[in-house]
């Protein structure tokens, strides 16, 4: 008698643990707009028992398509996992408090796969009636367990448009930036392009579009983590790649464009180094430097005389340089933690040639 007794109050007070953790972890995932720093949630616990595998065989393929193909699945196949996670954390809490309660009556056994058989049922609001509650307290936890059914429902049903929202408002950025600053992006391609010269104005529109964008980029995945798992439709597209590219434009355009939107760059730099940091904060990556070097002397050079060349002033002395290499050293490190754990390559200042963009590689339309 007193080994079963003993058992109810475990299960009543596991049933009751685990039902409070469970909808508190769906409460700061699905509604909750702001980072949640505790360690301990059954959804850091899921993901990172999820995507440092899926990562690592990834990793083991050849850069390319497939890889990248198996690398977007994850981010709605994981969603589609926590939610079922959490629906079946849901039916077992409610099985071990009416376990524990012993308020269950039906045919056969009585044991605790008839309780979880019952809350199955009862969650999923499918009411066979061959298992019901017997007791005021069975009978109040099964009303309250189909109610909790209906709200989780609801809940998830309002979620994921949310979540495809937030996505395509992103995607529709990084896509415009295709023509304006190359496939893969880069910095020098975003201001040949934008020519002072010719356009003098449209670098500070640009960059005013682009604060924007990443203070909605810094909300919108704050608020709902699971899309910087969400991966671009092109390969050679990323949201860390066009952070990382408005990023070095804002730095350079500081440093050594006389005569350039400094105010503008400034602003935008400032909103994007503060999006990038959080976004390692929230994904728990500390900063670490590129290796090797993005800019080595050799490269920058280089982009010092392609920059010439399309008409973009430059400063060319030390303190400029100096400065340029403070500026990165503010955001390079949060850049490339994020790349590496999502597996999103970082773009070069320089693009790759040959280098076509992706509308000039899209088929024709029949």
């Amino acid at each position: 008698m007193l080994t079963h007794t003993v058992l109810s109050l475990c299960a009543l007070t596991g049933g009751t643990l685990l039902l409070l953790g469970v909808l508190w972890d769906a409460f700061e995932t699905m509604i909750l707009s702001r980072r949640v720093s505790r360690g301990v949630r059954v959804t850091t616990l899921f993901y990172r028992a999820t995507w440092r595998p899926w990562a690592a065989a990834a990793r083991r393929m050849a850069p390319g398509r497939r890889r990248e193909n198996v690398l977007t699945v994850y981010g709605p196949l994981s969603l589609v996992f926590l939610i079922a996670l959490w629906a079946v954390s849901l039916v077992f809490a409610f099985a071990l408090l009416q376990w524990g309660g012993d308020g269950v009556a039906g045919h056969g056994d009585r044991g605790f796969w008839t309780t979880v058989y019952m809350s199955g049922t009862t969650l999923f609001t499918l009411g066979l009636g061959d298992v019901v509650p017997k007791t005021t307290f069975a009978r109040f936890l099964t009303v309250a367990e189909t109610g909790t059914g209906f709200a989780f429902l609801a809940l998830v049903i309002s979620y994921l448009p949310v979540l495809s929202q937030a996505f395509s408002r992103r995607e529709v950025s990084i896509a415009l930036l295709d023509a304006r600053a190359g496939s893969p992006p880069t910095c020098s391609e975003l201001l040949r392009r934008h020519s002072l010269e010719r356009a003098p104005d449209a670098v500070d529109t640009l960059l005013a579009e682009w604060e924007r964008w990443s203070a909605e980029v810094l909300e919108s995945h704050i608020s709902f983590p699971v899309l910087a798992f969400y991966r671009s439709q092109h390969d050679n597209q990323s949201w860390v790649a066009a952070l990382t590219t408005i990023l070095d434009a804002c730095a350079l355009i500081i440093a050594a464009v006389p005569g350039g939107p400094v105010r503008g760059a400034r602003l935008t730099f400032a909103m994007a180094r503060h999006a990038v940091a959080d976004m390692c904060n929230v994904l728990g990556q500390r900063p670490r430097p590129p290796q090797p070097d993005r800019l080595p002397h050799a490269e920058l050079t280089r982009l010092r005389q392609t920059l010439e060349l399309a008409g973009v002033p430059w400063e060319a002395d030390e303190k400029a340089e100096r400065q340029l290499a403070e500026l990165r050293s503010m955001y390079e490190g949060h850049v490339n933690a994020l790349a590496e754990f999502l597996v999103m390559p970082l773009p070069r200042w320089l693009p790759p040639a040959p280098a076509r963009d992706n509308w000039q590689m899209t088929g024709r339309l029949l």
